[in-house]
């Protein structure tokens, strides 16, 4: 059974009638890492928000499916309850709710087999080693955050939270060489058998951390090539036009 499939995706914003996605087929079992690649607008942070069920995007035609269930019409905090998580690419500012609180809350929503202190102990080793200090838990949610601290908080979140689907958009943006290599390194140890990752970035340097298994080219709303990681090498060497019209 795959973990997630999107069949024949159609998408608009909801204020306009513009197609963003157009006839998107996906699929992707238990355990594997897919990366879609493309330029910028070419609909890939669309594509991760209608995953998640941003209801700021209207799903025309097609189906999306999780574990087997046409989730579709499921509203994101639902999806987030089944093991859906995604790491935004430019995560919002939440003035007063702290990175400790906002977790516990959530983790209490999605999971509870972990005791107060077990959960605390787990955010303050993640932040740990993330090379940040347990002070960084009593911040407010990427209020006044670098953009490298932004993306570290989100590991923390999908550390503590442990979702089956994790959709990273463009995790890589905002980080120095140090810090992606931090970020890429938790990632990959957090993975597991049953744990699928979808890697959405239109540079290579994060798939050099995180070798993906399947690599999508997305264009003009379109997925128009799939291959192996060395698809990657040929997108560096061509271009996303040239590969896209290969």
């Amino acid at each position: 059974m795959y973990l997630l499939e999107l069949e024949n995706l159609y998408v608009r914003l909801a204020k306009e009638d513009r197609l963003i996605l157009k006839g998107v087929d996906l699929k992707i079992k238990p355990g594997e890492v897919h990366a879609i690649m493309g330029p910028n607008g070419s609909g890939k942070s669309t594509l991760a928000h209608v995953i998640m069920g941003n209801p700021n995007y209207v799903v025309v035609k097609g189906e999306i499916r999780y574990s087997g269930e046409v989730i579709t019409d499921l509203p994101p905090n639902e999806r987030a309850k089944k093991g859906i998580f995604l790491s935004f690419q430019q995560p919002p500012e939440i003035p007063g709710v702290r990175i400790r609180s906002f977790l516990s809350t959530a983790y209490s929503l999605t999971r509870k087999n972990l005791s107060l202190r077990e959960l605390e102990g787990r955010m303050k080793t993640f932040a740990q080693e993330l090379g940040l200090s347990p002070d960084f838990l009593s911040r407010y949610l990427n209020l006044g955050m670098s953009g490298g601290e932004r993306k570290k908080s989100e590991v923390i979140q999908m550390g503590v939270l442990d979702p089956k689907l994790v959709i990273l958009d463009e995790i890589d943006s905002g980080l120095d060489v140090d810090a992606l290599r931090q970020v890429s390194k938790k990632i990959l140890e957090l993975k597991n058998p049953e744990k699928s990752i979808l890697l959405i970035t239109h540079y290579s340097r994060i798939t050099s951390y995180i070798v993906p298994d399947v690599v999508h080219v997305l264009v003009d709303g379109k997925i128009v090539t799939s291959g192996g990681p060395d698809l990657i090498s040929w997108i560096e060497e061509k271009g996303y036009v040239e590969v896209g019209t290969a």
